[in-house]
C-alpha cells in the first residue's frame, strides 16, 4: 500500500508533467494526495461507466489517459455530466489522475512505433527539449518490408488488433509500395505537415476528417485512420506494466478493451 502522492511521484519520475503540451491539463484532478492506495484502476477515459467499474471494484485511485477536466469549471452540479462524475469520485474517495500529452510524448510515441515494428525511428514532431534529450509527438520510420496498400492495412489491423480501418489513398495507383510510415496515436490531423516534412508515405492515426483526408492524398500522403481509441487503448497495458514494475503491494486493473462506438 502507498499514498496517492507517492504513486504520482513514481509516474512523474518518468512521465514528467513538463512534457505535456501547453493546452493540456495533466496531473491530479480530483481527490486526496494522502489517500492510501492498494488498488489502481486504469482506463482511457473517465466515463460514467469507468467510474462505476472503479467504484464497484473498490479502487483507491483512478488513472486515465484523457483528462476529464480541460478548462475552468464554473460549477459542479449533479445535473451536469462532468459535475456528476466529480461528485461520484469524491463520494467514493477515489483520487483521479490524468496523464495525457506528457505520456504521448514520453511513452505513447515510442510504444506505437515499436508496435508497428518501425525501424530507424525518428520523432515525428519535436515538442520537448531537456538538454540534449529531444522528444515529441509520434514516430516515423521504416516498415519491416515494402507493402502495398492492402498489406499495410492488414498489418496495422493485426498489430493494433483492430477489425477495420478507414483509408484515404490514391486507389488508382495499384502498384504503389510503401516503406516509410508515420504514426501519431489519437487525433492526428495536425500531423499531416510533419509527416510530409519527414518524407512519410503513409500515416497511421485517428480522427481524420473528409477535407484533411483529401488534402493529404493530394499531397501524396496516404492515411490509415485506425481511430482515436484504436491507436491509444495501448496506454492501459503499458502503464499497468510500468506500475507493476515500480510499485509494491498494489493491485492494478484495466478497463475492458472495447471501442466506444458501434458501426451499424
Amino acid at each position: 500500500m502507498m499514498l496517492a502522492e507517492d504513486v504520482i511521484k513514481i509516474i512523474e519520475s518518468k512521465y514528467e508533467r513538463d512534457a505535456a503540451l501547453s493546452f493540456d491539463n495533466v496531473g491530479l484532478q480530483i481527490g486526496r494526495e494522502d489517500k492510501k492506495v492498494a488498488k489502481i484502476f486504469l482506463a482511457l477515459d473517465a466515463t460514467d461507466e469507468v467510474i462505476e467499474h472503479a467504484a464497484v471494484w473498490q479502487a483507491d485511485m483512478l488513472i486515465t489517459h484523457h483528462p476529464m477536466i480541460f478548462g475552468p469549471l464554473k460549477s459542479v452540479r449533479q445535473s451536469d455530466y462532468i459535475g456528476r462524475r466529480i461528485i461520484r469520485l469524491i463520494q467514493e474517495d477515489i483520487p483521479y489522475y490524468a496523464m495525457h500529452t506528457n505520456y504521448d510524448v514520453l511513452g505513447m510515441a515510442q510504444l506505437a512505433g515499436d508496435i508497428l515494428e518501425l525501424d530507424h525511428q525518428e520523432v515525428l514532431e519535436e515538442s520537448y527539449f531537456a538538454g540534449e534529450f529531444t522528444e515529441g509527438i509520434g514516430r516515423v520510420g521504416t516498415l519491416p518490408k515494402a507493402m502495398n496498400l492492402q498489406e499495410c492495412c492488414d498489418f496495422v489491423k493485426d498489430r493494433l488488433k483492430l477489425s477495420q480501418v478507414k483509408v484515404f489513398a490514391d486507389f488508382e495507383d495499384k502498384e504503389k509500395r510503401y516503406r516509410r510510415m508515420a504514426v501519431s496515436p489519437g487525433s492526428g490531423k495536425s500531423m499531416l505537415v510533419a509527416s510530409l516534412e519527414k518524407k512519410a508515405e503513409i500515416l497511421v492515426t485517428g480522427d481524420i476528417d473528409h477535407h484533411a483526408g483529401l488534402d493529404a492524398v493530394a499531397q501524396g500522403l496516404t492515411i490509415i485512420d485506425a481511430g482515436h481509441y484504436g491507436t491509444e487503448y495501448i496506454f492501459m497495458d503499458d502503464i499497468k506494466k510500468f506500475l507493476e514494475e515500480h510499485t509494491q503491494g498494489i493491485e492494478i486493473k484495466t478497463e475492458m478493451i472495447a471501442p466506444p462506438f458501434h458501426i451499424i
